[in-house]
């Protein structure tokens, strides 16, 4: 178990606290919420989550087989929608390897991505779009 603990700064911004390191990262409500959206934002941790998550698996992938990924990339992008009411709607998946890999070495990338964690965890309400570009 780890434990984050938070503490609400006030005008919509929090700052979270991660209790094994101490490391802190600031939380803002964004703009569109009423916010100053000068730092991450709640659902845009959820989609920095699930890219962490998924170069993780990616990193274990590539130690287990002895292929090196070193500077593979991701980007997401994050879509709220409101049905009724404000949510993330989908988080499109760009992964760019740093080679050119073979049809084996993909399907165990792709096996990585989509059974980390983080995205088991994600609603299926939410699209979770992944493109691999070599």
């Amino acid at each position: 178990m780890v434990e984050m603990s938070l503490v609400y700064d006030g005008e919509l911004r929090s700052t979270a606290t991660h209790g094994p390191s101490a490391a802190t990262v600031v939380v803002d409500a964004p703009v569109d919420n009423h916010g100053r959206g000068e730092s991450f934002s709640p659902s845009d941790l959820l989609a920095t989550a699930l890219g962490g998550c998924m170069l993780t698996y990616i990193g274990l992938a590539s130690d287990r087989h002895g292929w090196d990924l070193r500077g593979t990339r991701l980007t997401i992008k994050k879509e709220m929608v409101a049905d009724p009411l404000r949510r993330v709607g989908r988080l499109t998946v760009d992964i760019y390897l740093v080679r050119k890999c073979d049809d084996k070495e993909m399907k165990i990338l792709t096996n990585a991505v989509t059974t980390c964690p983080v995205k088991l965890s994600i609603s299926e309400r939410i699209q979770v779009p992944i493109t691999f570009h070599q």
